[in-house]
């Protein structure tokens, strides 16, 4: 292995003719790169031949313009900052300085200078573009604080919890991911806006935990009151059917008594609930049994109906009354049927006859009432005398030839036995 450099010595001697462009070897090892019109010891390789020493040197070069390489083809793909690039550059460039290497070291340098100044160029570009991303960061940041304080500034008594909870939540989400996907703040912009976050979040945190520690207090006070009206409920089960209206009471002060929590609501309705099913049920037992006793009821009264229609067929209007009016007291004599809509249906029908019986009575009232016949009869004395005297009158025109008057006297005339048709003369 070849020893380390040593430091150059500059040879007293006038150097030999090189065996390469850029580099030499002196007869004890000494190796030297050409720079220019001069030479620079760049160190000894005593233990080889001469273009082994070479090699060495030239390998070292080779190292160099790789990482050079490297660097450029870094640039062209894009993907790391000009900053970072310009750091590698710097660090390349100082390798190549007084480098322990045979080759061209001036171009190699000359090719990093020039990428150099493009990274420089390319430097103030990301720059800006950094500010700005750095004023848009600042922006949605302030976006987000802004939100946050209007949620916190909301009267908390007006506030849905649930989805405000969800709204804070997704704004913390989003702050978050500006934290880390975003990027950095200037320290003094990036701790207030976080501090205006963070007071709106505990704003809210505060006005929540109020909140559901006042509905804690109502939910208990209002659980205590339905479990009154529940045991109230439930000791009306001994009067049965006759506990119905008392439970209606409780029933209305149940709707007017609030929200107790979905879970408690839900099992102090169950047992009110249970305790109205059983009233209701003792109700529906009796009318089932009253039901079954009204059979029997029923079809006494559809015989009777029966009967009744036959009236209809009676010509004699009193008697037909006379015979209703007996239906009618044994209909009543049987009493009342369950369930009511069948009463119901069975009076109607009774009822029809009722007003057709009625209906005869009314007209045999109006043909025989004294007054109307008096009226009738005077009516019709008039008429008649209006018509003879009309008829004479219609003789005489018609004798003279008056035909004007024959005509009108003759329209008067029919008019006048139109009315005595109409009231039956």
């Amino acid at each position: 292995m070849p020893r380390a450099p040593s430091a150059p010595v500059r040879p007293a001697a006038a150097p030999a003719a090189p065996e390469e462009p850029w580099g030499r070897v002196e007869d004890d090892g000494t190796v030297s790169v050409r720079e220019g019109d001069e030479w620079r010891v760049v160190g000894q390789y005593p233990d080889g031949t001469p273009a082994e020493a070479l090699a060495y040197f030239e390998r070292k070069f080779s190292d160099l313009a790789s990482e050079v390489t490297l660097l450029e083809v870094r640039h062209r793909r894009g993907g790391a900052s000009a900053s970072d690039l310009r750091g590698t550059a710097k660090t390349i460039q100082g390798k190549i300085d007084g480098a322990a290497a045979v080759g061209d070291l001036a171009r190699l340098s000359a090719r990093v200078d020039a990428l150099t100044e493009e990274l420089a160029a390319e430097s103030e570009t990301e720059a800006a573009a950094a500010r700005e991303a750095v004023d848009e960061a600042v922006r949605v940041r302030t976006e987000l604080v802004e939100k946050a304080e209007a949620l916190a500034a909301r009267d908390p008594r007006s506030i849905q919890w649930k989805q405000t909870s969800a709204d804070i939540a997704e704004l913390f989400d989003q702050w978050q991911s500006q934290q880390q996907n975003g990027p950095r703040l200037p320290k003094a912009a990036g701790q207030q806006l976080w501090k205006r976050f963070r007071d709106a979040r505990s704003i809210l945190d505060k006005h929540r935990r109020e909140f559901y520690a006042g509905l804690d207090e109502e939910h208990k006070s209002v659980r205590d009151r339905k479990t009154r009206l529940v045991e109230k409920a439930e000791a009306l089960a001994p009067k049965g059917e006759d506990g119905i209206n008392a439970y209606r009471e409780l029933l209305d002060q149940w709707k007017t008594a609030g929200r107790a929590g979905k879970k408690a609501d839900d099992a102090l309705w169950a047992r009110f609930k249970a305790a109205g099913d059983a009233l209701y049920s003792a109700r529906g037992e009796r009318e089932a049994a009253d039901a079954e006793a009204s059979r029997e009821k029923i079809d006494a009264k559809r015989e009777l109906l029966v009967e009744a229609r036959k009236v209809s067929d009676v010509t004699d209007t009193a008697k037909a009354r006379a015979q209703l009016t007996a239906i009618q007291r044994q209909w009543d004599d049987i009493g009342r049927i369950f369930p009511r809509d069948k009463e119901r249906a069975l009076d109607d029908e009774l009822r029809k006859i009722e007003q057709g019986v009625r209906s005869r009575e009314d007209v045999d009232w109006k043909q025989n009432n004294p007054e109307t016949k008096a009226r009738t009869n005077d009516m019709t004395r008039q008429l008649t005398d209006a018509i003879e005297k009309l008829e004479q009158e219609l003789a005489a025109a018609e004798a003279s030839g008056d035909k004007k008057a024959a005509a009108e006297t003759a329209e008067a005339l029919e008019a006048r036995k139109a009315w005595l048709r109409a009231v039956g003369g």
